[in-house]
């Protein structure tokens, strides 16, 4: 690894979460990283030992709540927004506006069409100024852009492994752009670390169930970035479910084509598109999510069945599906090594 690059400052807002944990545990073994701050409001004044026991001795830093003059004041020069919807477009704009750069893992800055967030999370869009300057932060896309990116909308889990899945396809005029069937499943940390109902551990365990059927919130999402990819409008019909493990999503996608290529030259189309991509993996065998446990990896293969093509695409949530994204986008950001703090 260089040692003449910088190191960025760097503050994490909404430090409490599963997400953040994992961040925390990628950027302190990121050579070009410090941690100076870390904010919340629910576990003000608590050791991050407190929070997180898994990293007690890692990081002497409490969690605190501070403005932005603050953050400024502690030379923050990026900031990683792990803030529940609806917060991050509050918080950010203050520090944007001050010249720090951020990459933020609600989906407050996903959607570039305001009126579709309000239809979709309830709410009235606040910011509408840096959501017109963000950049979807999917490095295997979009990584051109985020060298000059200040803010940086991290991806959903689900939808990493639905558009990664589908991308080679859609952008080679291979299938019905609508009639994509996206059938996913995950872990209970995809719902975050603030108990429900449904994931209450009587509930959730030796327990298998859709949810949000027809409604969830990442359907625009997907919808957004393949109907780019693919030049035209595209139309997905995706239902999440819940399986009762810690982490890991596994996507079974199925989509029409007139065309039937064989198998092989569908693995050659996948290896060709995705071949400069540290982070995704075609592969032979059928994905699972133990494959891809702890890192950034995304498995993706194709199996022809009938008149069928199924994309199966496995994921860990909290890396790949959040911070390991986050990082992966804060390397392509500052012109690090892509896999630094990754691999």
């Amino acid at each position: 690894m260089a040692t003449d690059q910088p190191v960025i400052k760097v503050a994490i807002l909404g430090a409490s979460g599963y997400t953040a944990a994992e961040l925390i545990r990628l950027l302190l073994r990121h050579p070009n990283a410090e941690i100076v701050a870390m904010t919340t409001h629910q576990d003000a004044e608590k050791n991050l030992s407190e929070v997180h026991p898994a990293l007690t001795g890692r990081l002497g830093l409490r969690l605190e709540r501070l403005a932005a003059d603050e953050l400024i004041g502690r030379g923050v020069q990026c900031a990683f927004a792990c803030l529940p919807h609806g917060k991050s477009m509050v918080a950010l704009p203050h520090l944007l506006d001050r010249g720090l750069r951020a990459v933020d893992l609600s989906a407050d800055y996903r959607l570039t069409d305001p009126n579709l967030y309000a239809q979709w999370y309830g709410e009235s869009h606040s910011d509408l100024a840096h959501l017109a300057q963000a950049v979807y932060g999917l490095p295997e896309l979009y990584g051109e852009e985020l060298p000059t990116a200040t803010l940086v909308a991290n991806p959903g889990c689900y939808p990493q492994g639905a558009i990664l899945g589908l991308a080679p396809l859609l952008a080679g005029n291979l299938i019905d752009p609508t009639s994509i069937i996206i059938d996913s499943k995950s872990g209970v940390t995809g719902a975050g670390r603030t108990p429900t109902t449904a994931t209450h551990f009587p509930e959730c365990n030796e327990s298998i169930g859709a949810y949000s059927v027809g409604r969830h919130r990442h359907t625009p999402e997907i919808e957004q970035a393949l109907t780019a990819i693919a030049g035209t409008s595209v139309e997905v019909l995706f239902t999440p479910h819940l399986v009762p493990m810690d982490r890991g999503i596994l996507s079974t996608i199925y989509v029409t084509s007139s065309r039937r290529p064989a198998q092989d030259k569908l693995l050659e189309l996948y290896r060709d598109f995705y071949h400069d991509t540290p982070f995704v993996r075609v592969v032979e065998h059928l994905p699972a999510t133990k494959h891809t446990l702890y890192t950034n990896f995304v498995d993706v293969t194709v199996r022809i069945v009938r008149n069928r093509i199924i994309v199966f695409a496995a994921l860990d949530n909290l890396v790949r599906g959040a911070s390991g994204a986050a990082v992966q986008n804060f390397n392509r950001m500052y012109g690090f090594e892509e896999t630094r703090a990754l691999m």
